[in-house]
């Protein structure tokens, strides 16, 4: 059975899931943006955890994921995926871009979580063009096939992005 795969528009913070998804930084030492609200709103659990992490492992190279504790959020754990920095397209952001949300989903799914949350990576700082990044998520979650997972949200802060998501999902 297919999972629901829902876009929405709203504060990832605030998203009662199994897991969020947050689009980290290759030091997880948070940042602006989602990275920023989440270890803001998670608390210092989660940023511990990326400590640790980033000691055993040096960090989280573009298009990976790792997990962490959720901290203070609803959620039971964040997945950290680092997107690509848009370069023009040229250096294979789209491929990396794909492997975000497939290994996001993978941890997921390996935890046994049913229920995940996106929020729309690589498009703010990184520069990753909106409309090409929406594409990508949503062929890339419509085309993972796990019994496992029930539900997906692609969890919108902006109008742009919420609206992007809700015509390509419709089309689905």
């Amino acid at each position: 059975m297919k999972p629901v795969i829902q876009a929405i528009r709203g504060d990832i913070t605030r998203i009662h899931v199994d897991a969020i998804v947050n689009a980290a930084n290759e030091r997880l030492v948070g940042g602006g943006g989602v990275d920023g609200a989440i270890h803001r709103a998670g608390g210092p659990e989660i940023m511990a955890e990326c400590d640790r992490i980033r000691r055993e492992n040096g960090g989280c190279p573009a298009g990976q994921a790792v997990l962490t504790t959720a901290g203070k959020l609803p959620a039971k754990a964040v997945i950290h995926t680092v997107g690509p920095i848009w370069r023009n397209g040229s250096e294979g952001e789209a491929e990396l871009l794909t492997s975000c949300y497939l290994n996001s989903l993978q941890l997921a799914k390996s935890h046994g979580y049913e229920t995940i949350a996106f929020p729309n990576i690589s498009t703010g700082v990184f520069g990753f063009p909106k409309d090409l990044a929406a594409k990508i998520a949503v062929r890339t979650v419509t085309g993972f096939n796990s019994p496992a997972i029930k539900k997906i949200l692609f969890v919108c802060f902006d109008q742009e992005n919420f609206t992007l998501y809700k015509e390509l999902l419709n089309h689905e």
